[in-house]
């Protein structure tokens, strides 16, 4: 017989909350194969078999929380022992009303039960919602074929069977929230994927973008109740911490980013096929902030009590929305890298974000954040700043519209410009409004200038 415990999933994690297992008692495991889902105050991850063998005993249910080195589970050799199926049925034996409970905990109908639901949640945490993945509940629990009855006449229904990782319906987070934002029913889209799941491509497609609806379909979280997960809980906690204790402000800047326009235009099919991805504005924009902040240290600070803590690297926490809640992994040492390089780390490391393969410590250690606030369309917002960071710096959305400009004999005239809104939110107690436009200022005139080309690493 081997344990399975928890490991430690960073350097200041000491506790997680077990989400979903992903084995069953008496299922065959293999060596890496993942095995259970946990939840930390930084990042929801799988944990991996450290054996091979059988999945002999469940001794954490999920819901629980336990500290690091805590034993998971027990795995060995040959057929599971008798009083390991109780260890390892969290939902049936006892309450079987808490089934649908959890069931219906995200669906519309909901809403009439909501005040019922947080008694069985309490009384019997084995069979409580799954904070943080709410519609994964569903195929954990494939015993009672009547559990999901209740919310059986909604449309809603494919959500629960959307979260299997062997049906062909499943569907990523990327290309559910695209589908959400173009108006697509998914159920209406042909995949042309592995076992035909639907791709991004397929959403893309020139018969796709025409089967698009222009009136919004409601979501089904309207009228419901559902718990927080532990990662909002965790933002929560901290976005409120954060504006009780530092005195926080933004200033904003207009940005004309058309040199750095044509230069995406000029080598994005070349860029493409050296760096294997493509080009977008969010690396020059990282690398402009990153510059700045070697110039502007206390942008770059920390407020340890009354003194201030002027950081030695450029250690950039972008931001990553997932259906989680907000995540900022970390690019450590930004201002040293290359266009090439930092398009392919914000790429890899926004994927890994949304798919819940990050690491922990990928979360730690950031020194500024960049939040590109333009993906959604807006011009800017007032982003707030976390503990202990003392800035962050929003980026709108990029934009075509007539500008004032100098003509080549130094006269005003109209010109089409590629135009942008920097907003920096910064802690007024170590950082001035002048410290803050000097560092926009800076970020500005580099991003104008658009003289990149050295910093392509093509």
């Amino acid at each position: 017989m081997s344990e399975v415990t928890l490991p430690a999933l960073g350097e200041s994690v000491t506790e997680g909350t077990i989400t979903r297992w992903l084995k069953n008692v008496g299922d065959s495991v293999a060596i890496d194969e993942p095995l259970v889902e946990v939840s930390t105050d930084k990042v929801d991850t799988e944990i991996p078999s450290p054996f091979a063998g059988t999945l002999q005993q469940i001794l954490v249910q999920e819901d629980e929380t336990v500290e690091v080195g805590a034993v998971l589970a027990v795995i060995g050799e040959g057929a599971s022992s008798a009083p390991a199926p109780v260890a390892a049925a969290p939902a049936a034996p006892e309450a079987p009303v808490a089934e649908p409970v959890a069931a219906t905990a995200a669906a519309p109908v909901a809403a009439p039960v909501a005040p019922p639901i947080a008694a069985p949640v309490m009384a019997t945490p084995p069979a409580a919602p799954v904070a943080t993945a709410p519609v994964a509940a569903a195929p954990v629990a494939p015993t009672p074929p009547v559990a999901p009855a209740p919310p059986a006449p909604l449309a809603h229904s494919s959500e629960p069977a959307a979260s299997s990782d062997t049906d062909s319906s499943y569907v990523t987070p990327i290309v559910r929230k695209l589908a959400a934002e173009m108006g697509v029913d998914l159920q209406t889209v042909r995949g042309t994927g592995v076992g035909g799941r639907i791709r991004k491509e397929d959403l893309l497609s020139p018969g796709t973008q025409a089967a698009t609806t222009s009136v919004v379909a409601p979501s089904p979280l309207r009228g419901t109740t559902v718990p927080m997960s532990r990662l909002r809980k965790v933002l929560a906690e901290r976005a409120v911490a954060s504006m009780q204790v530092s005195a926080q402000l933004t200033s904003v800047v207009e940005v004309d980013v058309t040199k750095v326009a044509n230069l995406r235009q000029k080598i994005q099919a070349d860029f493409m096929k050296a760096a294997g991805t493509k080009l977008s504005f969010m690396p020059f924009f990282t690398l402009a902030a990153a510059e700045a902040l070697a110039a502007n240290p206390v942008i770059n600070a920390t407020v340890d009590d009354t003194n201030i803590v002027y950081h030695g690297s450029d250690n950039i926490s972008f931001a990553v929305d997932t259906e989680r809640g907000l995540l900022t992994p970390v690019i450590k040492a930004a201002s040293t890298m290359t266009i090439a390089e930092m398009a392919k780390v914000i790429a890899d490391m926004a994927e890994r974000t949304r798919s819940n393969q990050l690491k922990p410590d990928e979360l730690s250690g950031g020194t500024f954040t960049l939040t590109n606030t333009g993906s959604r369309g807006a011009l800017f917002d007032t982003p707030v700043v976390f503990m202990p960071q003392s800035a962050i710096l929003g980026t709108g959305v990029v934009t075509k519209r007539a500008a004032v400009v100098k003509d080549s004999d130094g006269q005003d005239s109209i010109s089409i410009r590629s135009m942008v809104y920097l907003a920096l939110s910064y802690d007024h107690r170590i950082i001035d409004g002048a410290d803050a436009s000097a560092y926009l200022m800076q970020v500005k005139q580099r991003l104008e200038a658009g003289e990149f080309e050295a910093n392509l690493g093509i």
